[in-house]
């Protein structure tokens, strides 16, 4: 007997497509993980931790060394000053996200986000009894509407949740539009929530810029980031958040009540790795715009429309040339017809039809795996 406000999210697109490419043997381009290990010293700094027995709870704000860590690497990418005291680890960022709406909104407060979203935010502010506030991002740069934006927001905003850069859509929000949008949260005096777990995979020469760094900023908002991406252990679920005492002390009382702590091993060998050379960051996002390159090539030649993606794993087709009117059906037709997986950009929206023809592939994998899929989805249009 589920509660109502929990029945839309009884299952997530990523687990379906995961177990359907498994079942057709399909390539899954449909769930965001890597299929290559973190870096050597990572590995084995968990491995010695295991061994070494550090295997039992954590503090439960996270181990000093990991607090301490990303207090650095925040001065060393981006000049901001963070305390490692207003550093609290979570179980990856879902958690950090979760533990933020929970502890910050009150039943019919208003949470903004841009939509397309990452399913866990609309099932957290549902967890919560707030009102989700959708802004729509279109193609093909997908950027908002500053008047839709401004409209998005009242009286009874307490969150806005920015998550740049932007699963799914690969969007990079640059310092323009991310200023419009603090001036908005200052405006309402909502305090401002950011996913940024894909902050080194900018493409191109972008910067990635933290809304913490904008003028006036630090005071109101909350940043969220992680090791899975980064470092290619999405399994491992070690995340953190930062920001004023105040906001994450609220964080806290309601993170502690949902896993307590986790990971012991692994945050100390991930505060090692926080501070490999720069090279080990520069040469994640160049090879993964190469795998970009790679797979837009194969999906343009296929007939798909591809839009630009400026950072992130994945890619966004327009599925539309190729005469497909539904994205979600064909996304569970493809590994039959081509042995490939992919997930519809319709689940990431509360109205269906902002991307009812759009299609997310992931390039996060293997440059053998992705030109096996390019072959397949050669023959996609005779296929259909």
């Amino acid at each position: 007997m589920l509660v109502e406000r929990m029945r839309p999210f009884t299952s997530t697109i990523f687990a379906e497509m995961s177990a359907l490419a498994l079942r057709t043997g399909a390539i899954n381009l449909g769930q965001g993980f890597p299929d290559t290990d973190g870096p050597p010293s990572l590995l084995a700094d968990a491995a010695a931790n295991i061994t070494g027995g550090i295997n039992q709870y954590p503090p439960g704000i996270g181990v000093p060394e990991l607090r301490e860590a990303v207090a650095a690497h925040q001065q060393r990418f981006y000049g901001q000053e963070v305390d490692p005291a207003h550093v609290l680890v979570t179980t990856g960022a879902t958690e950090a996200i979760a533990s933020a709406v929970l502890a910050l909104c009150e039943p019919g407060d208003e949470v903004v986000t841009f939509e397309p979203y990452y399913d866990s935010y609309a099932a957290t502010i549902a967890l919560a009894g707030a009102v989700h506030k959708p802004v729509p991002l279109r193609p093909p740069d997908f950027g908002f509407d500053p008047d839709e934006l401004r409209a998005a927001f009242s009286a009874r905003t307490r969150v806005v949740l920015v998550n740049t850069p932007h699963n799914p859509t690969g969007a990079v929000l640059d310092r323009a539009q991310l200023t419009l949008i603090g001036e908005l949260a200052a405006e309402f005096d909502a305090v401002v929530v950011t996913d940024e777990v894909y902050e080194h995979m900018v493409f191109d020469g972008r910067p990635h810029v933290p809304m913490a760094t904008l003028p006036g900023m630090a005071e109101r908002t909350l940043t969220i980031s992680s090791a899975g991406k980064t470092f290619s252990v999405t399994g491992w679920k070690v995340g953190w958040i930062s920001g004023p005492p105040e906001l994450v002390a609220a964080v806290k009382a309601a993170k502690q009540f949902l896993t307590y702590v986790s990971g012991a091993p692994f945050q100390p060998a991930i505060a090692n790795a926080l501070a490999l050379p720069d090279a080990f960051y520069t040469d994640l996002a160049d090879g993964l715009q190469r795998k970009r390159d790679l797979l837009a090539g194969g999906l343009t030649a296929a007939g798909l429309t591809v839009y630009p993606s400026a950072g992130t794993y994945f890619i966004v087709t327009d599925t539309a040339p190729l005469g497909i009117t539904d994205g979600a059906e064909l996304c569970w037709k493809l590994p039959e017809l081509v042995g490939v997986a992919a997930v519809p950009v319709s689940v990431f929206c509360a109205d269906p039809e902002l991307g009812r023809t759009l299609v997310r592939f992931a390039f996060c994998k293997k440059d053998e795996v992705l030109t096996a899929a390019v072959e397949r989805l050669a023959d996609l249009k005779a296929a259909l």
